[in-house]
């Protein structure tokens, strides 16, 4: 039974370049044998020091293997410890380290509905095709991975927590203004479909926070394909007018001027009952010009 090593400190030997020796299952003297030196440590290094820190643990405890135990004769090998870690094993250790690591931060999040996955309390963006599926992600100090079955399906720079990493690519054409909160195109789709329409766009978006706002000028362009842009550009000249800035009103007023009854013509007055010719008339009446006086001959 091979043994189940941490993903992260697995990470860590193969950076390290040293190897891990497991104990043995189901032989229990491995681990006590490897866990030998522990109360040796533990009473005779520290029992009784009074260490404020860590640098301070770390200087006595270098004082110790070199200055107290490394001096102290070893009953099975009959040599001193420091003697033999000079002679023996020292050759074969590699050079120490001169910058620390990089502790990785591993992460199995589920891409939402919206493209983006939570690593770190930070978001990033992923292809279309992997919309509810979970993914298996490491992030270091610059750069989050993220696998697919251990096939490396997206790379993005790290990014602070609150913060979300958003690349075009990953959405479709119809997904992507919005996935990139771009308020300018918004704004020139409004603005082609009439010139009222535009400012009646750019006043709902007049607002420190702009993209909060979209999904409303989305809602005014969603009205033009509806209703047509000449009937949405009379409501927003009738909406600007009196000030009034909601697009839900708005298609309140447009479904208003659909669902009114159309007026019909006026119908024709009939005939008066007792209307009769001109030539019934015994006298004629004739049109006086202005200024003259006419008189009976």
């Amino acid at each position: 039974m091979e043994p189940l090593i941490n993903g992260v400190f697995l990470e860590y030997a193969q950076a390290r370049d040293f190897h891990i020796d497991t104990a043995r299952v189901r032989k229990p003297k491995d681990k006590a044998r490897v866990e030998r030196s522990v109360p040796s440590v533990r009473d005779d290094c520290f029992g009784g020091e009074r260490l404020g820190t860590v640098e301070a643990a770390r200087a006595h405890a270098r004082w110790w293997c070199a200055e107290d135990y490394g001096l102290h004769r070893h009953s099975t090998t009959q040599r001193l410890p420091r003697e033999h870690f000079e002679t023996e094993e020292r050759p074969h250790l590699l050079p120490a380290p001169t910058a620390p690591y990089d502790i990785p931060v591993q992460a199995e999040p589920k891409v939402a509905r919206d493209q983006h996955a939570l690593v770190a309390k930070a978001l990033y963006s992923l292809p279309t095709q992997f919309v509810g599926k979970k993914l298996w992600a490491r992030a270091d100090r610059s750069t989050v991975r993220f696998y697919d079955r251990g096939v490396l399906v997206k790379v993005h720079p790290r990014t602070p927590p609150g913060k979300r990493s958003t690349d075009a690519a990953d959405f479709p054409e119809h997904k992507r203004v919005y996935a990139l909160r771009d308020v300018h195109y918004l704004q020139s789709q409004a603005s082609a479909c009439g010139p009222m329409t535009g400012r009646f766009a750019a006043a709902v978006l007049a607002v420190p926070l702009p993209w909060t706002r979209m999904r409303r000028v989305y809602a005014l362009l969603g009205l033009v394909r509806k209703y047509g842009a000449a009937r949405v550009e009379a409501a927003c000249t009738t909406a600007l007018a009196a000030e009034m800035l909601s697009v839900r009103r708005l298609k309140a007023m447009l479904e208003h001027a659909a669902s009114a009854p159309a007026v019909p013509p006026p119908a024709p007055a009939a005939p008066a009952r007792y209307l009769r010719p001109a030539l019934q008339y015994a006298l004629r009446l004739v049109p006086v010009p202005i200024g003259e006086v006419s008189h009976d001959q």
